[in-house]
Parts: structure tokens; sequence; C-alpha cells
């Protein structure tokens, strides 16, 4: 009974689907305008561990650029939102 549910499981995809046939596909053809559209960045792991979401590292980061103005007053730090 095991072999027969493996060769259903082989048989989803329709014909129509034959990825063998398909061309002209190249790798990475996007990746320039992916990297254009997001702002990733990767934490340590020892870093990642005291932000647990995006809004905590915003949150400290904005705090860290409202120090840095008031320390350094002549020195132009931009903040946008």
């Amino acid at each position: 009974m095991k072999k027969e549910i493996e060769n259903e499981m082989e048989d989803e995809l329709r014909s129509e689907y034959d990825f063998a046939q398909m061309e002209g596909g190249i790798r990475g053809n996007y990746i320039e305008r992916y990297r254009q559209g997001t702002n990733l960045v990767l934490l340590d792991p020892d870093v990642a561990q005291a932000f647990p979401n995006d809004k905590t590292v915003n949150e400290a980061l904005r705090l860290l650029i409202q120090v840095a103005q008031r320390q350094q007053p002549n020195t132009a730090v931009q903040q946008t939102e």
C-alpha cells in the first residue's frame, strides 16, 4: 500500500508543466532589481538575541541617531521615516 501512495504522489504535476521543455531561464536575471527594492541586513547571532523583531531594531537605531545628533551638533545626521 505504501508504494501505491508513492506512485500517486509522483503524478501531481500536469503534463503542461513539463519543465524539461522550458528554455531561456537565466539564474539571477532580476537580482539587481530585487536588491534595489529591499533593505535587508544580516545581524550577528548575539545582536539578534537582543532584538526580537524589526520594530525594536528600528527604535534602537532611531534612539542612536538622536544621541548622535545631541553629541555632535555640527555633524549632519539625517533621519528619514
